[in-house]
């Protein structure tokens, strides 16, 4: 295991009816802007239970600001930092799934970022954003309710955020990003659509594998970990499917979810994140959803990197899948076991009628080269646990994912 440092302040207030502590979570003079998408919290009364919690206490000054995409936009974060700048805002709370936690992360992080009419530089915030915001030092607090169990963003300092206007799609971290609190309250999933459910559990499992995935380090504790949590996501993943009204299902899917990406897995072993980087770029041109380019490119990013994850996948296959090494009597060769490994998954992907080739998403060849062309542009081009994943090796992986090997 290598060295590390974990840091993780989020308060997680979880369960039912939750929503009513806002009230004690936010302080009492604050100035509040609520900050939601497009308009499912509003149509499930979820932002009427937020009202009411933050409108208990007469002192709080409360704003709202909704129509954060589901890839949140550049410049529609602007518009909202320049909201927190003219109502003088210093409490954000974002109501929704990833995405507008996301963006509202970057809201809080780039707001400081004037002109000298007060409103926000676009030249600043954007040179913020392809230095990852890592050298943003003030930020404004923010908490969340979490709607959507996906991307993890509830529970750590990280996001994503769209351009549209320059193709690009890029990850940002900052400490000062992590939410002061988030509230899971898993009854606010089940009015969610069937694809968003399922979209979610893929998110979810892709994380864990992107920080499982890689080669030993002997981290025995992250490795037991990452490898309950993809068996919980397998079968909660299929329960949802089949009983989607099931409440004890969403909440370990929820919790789950949370667990993928706030920081545990990853501490003191090696990271791929090679499918998210591919994938963010299949979601920039093409406007597929995050989760599906992730089911889209995780198959063929493990058959092209197989022989430097070799000892992982083997361990993968054996203790999530499990797969025993024989079959009929026959001893099976490790390029076989891998295989199966890689097939189940896939097949998995595909019983939660979620695509694991371009052909799926009605894409072919032809796309390839436009998103080699992005990855450079966006300097991603030493991608992998190992900085070896070149525009080469992305462009094999692309290739790879045009049709399905599996039966």
């Amino acid at each position: 295991m290598k060295n590390f440092q974990y840091y993780n302040p989020v308060r997680i207030v979880f369960g039912e009816g939750q929503i009513e502590q806002l009230s004690d979570l936010i302080p009492n003079e604050a100035r509040v802007l609520i900050t939601y998408g497009g308009g499912s919290a509003e149509r499930t009364g979820t932002l009427d239970e937020v009202r009411a919690a933050l409108t208990a206490n007469d002192n709080r000054s409360v704003f709202e600001f909704g129509g954060i995409e589901p890839n949140p936009e550049f410049s529609t974060l602007l518009k909202a930092a320049d909201m927190v700048n003219e109502h003088d805002i210093d409490f954000l709370l974002a109501v929704g799934g990833g995405s507008v936690i996301d963006g509202t992360k970057f809201v809080a992080l780039v707001s400081s970022l004037t002109e000298s009419d007060g409103t926000v530089s676009r030249d600043k915030a954007w040179e913020a954003l392809t230095s990852y915001c890592k050298n943003i030092d003030s930020a404004v607090d923010l908490g969340a309710v979490l709607t959507i169990p996906a991307t993890g963003s509830e529970m750590n300092s990280g996001g994503v955020v769209n351009y549209s206007e320059r193709q690009a799609k890029l990850p940002f971290n900052n400490p000062l990003a992590f939410p002061k609190f988030s509230i899971l309250d898993p009854t606010k999933t089940l009015t969610l659509p069937e694809r968003q459910v399922l979209n979610g559990v893929a998110d979810a499992f892709v994380h864990v594998i992107e920080q499982y995935l890689t080669y030993p380090v002997n981290a025995k504790v992250q490795d037991a970990f990452a490898e309950s949590l993809l068996k919980i996501l397998i079968s909660e993943g299929l329960a949802v499917k089949n009983d989607p009204d099931n409440l004890d299902t969403r909440k370990n899917i929820m919790w789950t979810a949370t667990m993928a990406l706030n920081g545990t897995l990853g501490a003191g072993v090696p990271q791929d994140w090679t499918t998210h980087m591919i994938g963010h770029e299949l979601t920039s041109l093409h406007g597929i959803d995050h989760a599906r380019t992730l089911t889209i490119l995780l198959p063929s990013t493990l058959r092209e990197l197989k022989d430097s994850k070799k000892e992982k996948l083997l361990q993968y296959a054996r203790n999530v899948w499990s797969i025993s090494g024989t079959e009929q009597g026959q001893e099976l060769d490790e390029d076989t076991i891998i295989e199966m490994a890689i097939v189940y998954t896939e097949n998995f992907f595909r019983e939660l009628d979620l695509p694991v080739s371009l052909a799926d998403a009605k894409l072919d060849a032809s796309m390839i080269e436009p998103i080699v062309n992005q990855l450079e542009a966006h300097n991603m081009v030493k991608l992998g646990e190992h900085q070896t994943n070149d525009l080469a090796v992305s462009r094999r992986i692309l290739e790879r994912a045009v049709t399905s090997k599996a039966s």
